[in-house]
């Protein structure tokens, strides 16, 4: 695998998305050298911040393979950067990748940490009001990672996978979990157990203390 293309976006406004009214999900090539620290990429901007970015975000990679997907279901060819992505890298398929992974660039290390959950903002982005149907339903979600180690990353350096070595929760499940509404205890554990977003562990052990806690009665 290597790097396609690294992109980077200014905030512009956008119509029909969340109530913020700017989004930095319009990113294009950048033809230097970018510099990747523990909160994403140099000059790129991160507008809903309540939702994206931080540590755990800080970088959002999805692979040539879902896009070619994507080029046949849509009947015409997507530019890197469409779906808002910082890299894009050949032979990648997402939902092949694990929370934990981690990927190596020539100075960069990422950790997986979650699967991109669509929202209206990419529907409004890509023109199309039943977008993040579509995209929950191709299940070709591409990745978030936390920066283990900061550098700068170009198009053209290698990118090489190190598969996590502890419990296994692929980002197909981890995807498809998001949608399901009631979790069991056991579904909760499964993700406690590998090295997701700090958020979504915070959110996980509330419940499972919920679940664990007496049930009182009328």
């Amino acid at each position: 695998m290597e790097i396609i293309s690294v992109n980077i976006g200014q905030a512009q406004r956008i119509e029909n998305a969340k109530s913020i009214g700017v989004t930095g999900i319009y990113k294009t090539p950048a033809a230097a050298p970018v510099r990747v620290t523990t909160l994403g990429l140099a000059n790129d901007a991160i507008c809903d911040v309540k939702h994206h970015g931080g540590v755990d975000q800080a970088v959002y990679v999805y692979g040539q393979a879902d896009y070619d997907w994507w080029t046949a279901e849509l009947g015409h060819e997507l530019e890197p950067g469409t779906f808002g992505e910082n890299l894009t890298v050949s032979k990648l398929e997402s939902a092949t990748l694990a929370v934990g992974d981690r990927l190596h660039l020539a100075e960069v290390v990422l950790e997986v940490t979650s699967p991109r959950i669509p929202c209206v903002t990419l529907a409004a982005r890509m023109g199309d009001p039943a977008f993040a149907k579509r995209f929950r339903q191709a299940a070709r979600p591409g990745v978030y990672c936390r920066v283990i180690r900061e550098g700068d990353v170009r198009a053209g350096e290698p990118v090489r996978r190190e598969p996590y070595s502890g419990a296994l929760l692929s980002i197909a499940e981890s995807f498809r979990d998001a949608y399901v509404r009631e979790w069991d205890e056991a579904m909760i554990r499964r993700h406690l157990a590998v090295p997701i977003a700090v958020r979504d562990r915070v959110e996980l052990e509330e419940r499972l203390a919920a679940l664990a806690a007496p049930q009182t009665t009328r």
